[in-house]
């Protein structure tokens, strides 16, 4: 057989279908749609859109996990997730560890025990592309920088849900930084427990690093997007530059390593 004959198999793991990447793209588009809209509505409309973000860039998020590493990877992600999150989240508001004593308003929909159905799939939201990062900045600490990167993104989060009155806090010591309405013991919380839910996603998850099918582009470009539109957000939304000061600073020490790490680091 001559070599110039011939052609190596395309390697089809490498790629999804059309259909697929459509359905992909056109979830997370309808996710980011409904979080421009977050600050030109208000009243029913913005609860509504308030909801409706979170499943949606849910939804993208688990779609890409089943369509990048498979039916086990992402049925597993979404079971460790959601009931970690449920878990912890009952603690948290029993017994005021450790994230402080809050309340959740009836305004967010169903509620599991107190705890709203839409938080844990806030989790899952972001612990999904954060997860990614982690493991390719620090395979060997991705409790430690996937649990930074939770507490970083909540430094956003907060302040913007109690402003809107979708829970509200005891505030009894000190407090986050520019966020007088936030215990400092929320932060702690979401670097405690964020680790802790990174360790087991680490433990029990596939540690190939290859994507099956698609790209990681949807979870990066979701990481990003999170980052900037928090930034933007509070300082010519909200009138929150402190917000957007701390929030920017933590989150981006996470968001900018790892895409300088994409461009200049190992291939995989």
């Amino acid at each position: 057989m001559s070599i110039r004959n011939y052609r190596p198999r395309r390697d089809s793991r490498r790629t999804i279908s059309p259909s697929k990447n459509f359905l992909l793209i056109a979830v997370l588009t309808v996710a980011l749609g409904l979080q421009i809209s977050y600050p030109l509505v208000d009243g029913e409309t913005l609860r509504l859109v308030t909801i409706a973000t979170v499943y949606w860039a849910a939804g993208a998020m688990l779609l890409h996990a089943l369509f990048a590493y498979g039916w086990t990877y992402a049925l597993r992600f979404l079971f460790i997730t959601f009931f970690y999150a449920l878990i912890v989240e009952q603690i948290g508001m029993r017994t005021a560890w450790p994230f402080g004593t809050y309340e959740y308003s009836p305004t967010l929909g169903y509620q599991i025990y107190g705890v709203p159905l839409v938080v844990p799939f806030a989790w899952i939201m972001m612990a999904h592309p954060i997860f990614i990062a982690a493991r390719r900045l620090a395979p060997h600490w991705v409790f430690l920088v996937g649990g930074y990167g939770l507490m970083a993104w909540d430094l956003f989060l907060d302040p913007q849900m109690v402003s809107a009155g979708r829970w509200t806090w005891e505030i009894t010591g000190r407090t986050v930084p520019f966020q007088p309405e936030i215990p400092l013991s929320n932060t702690f919380g979401w670097l405690l427990t964020g680790m802790g839910l990174m360790a087991l996603l680490h433990l029990l998850l596939p540690s190939e690093r290859r994507s099956l099918g698609s790209s990681r582009a949807v979870p990066e470009f979701f990481l990003a997007w999170t980052w900037i539109g928090g930034i933007i957000a509070n300082l010519f939304y909200f009138d929150r530059p402190g917000v957007a000061f701390l929030g920017g600073l933590a989150l981006g020490v996470v968001v900018v390593s790892y895409f300088l790490s994409v461009k200049y680091g190992r291939r995989d």
